[in-house]
């Protein structure tokens, strides 16, 4: 059986990814999910972007879904390469930039972290906090 992360490691992820995103003072919305990609937590700190609710789910969902950080997709998805459009399919769930990021215990994806709220590094920057946080507890 696959394991699956907890509620209670899902809401230590988020608040590591919270304390970076107001270090860098950028209200985030953070969300974690299963290794299927459905939802365990998801967290808006105030004033962040109500469209962040949703980008931030499916990059964690793409992130669970493809077994890799959404920021490894961006060449490969640009017109004329291999994956253009794949952003597309799968009821328009997948997100093809940075910010979204497998969580990996014993060589296994247990679930995914998807951040939004800033240009896509500050996502990537928040996002890494909380895959940080998951890697020291285990």
């Amino acid at each position: 059986m696959v394991q699956s992360i907890t509620l209670e490691t899902a809401k230590e992820v988020i608040n590591a990814a919270e304390d970076a995103a107001a270090a860098i003072d950028n209200p985030m919305v953070i969300t974690v999910v299963n290794s299927e990609g459905n939802l365990v937590a998801q967290q808006r700190m105030n004033n962040a972007w109500l469209a962040s609710v949703s980008i931030s789910r499916n990059k964690a969902y793409t992130s669970a879904a493809l077994d890799m950080p959404t920021h490894e997709l961006a060449k490969a998805t640009q017109p004329g390469e291999s994956l253009w459009g794949l952003q597309t399919t799968d009821d328009n769930q997948l997100v093809v930039f940075g910010g979204g990021y497998p969580l990996v215990h014993d060589g296994e994806i247990v679930g995914a972290i998807g951040v939004s709220g800033g240009a896509v590094e500050q996502d990537r920057t928040v996002a890494e906090a909380g895959v940080d946080a998951f890697e020291g507890m285990h």
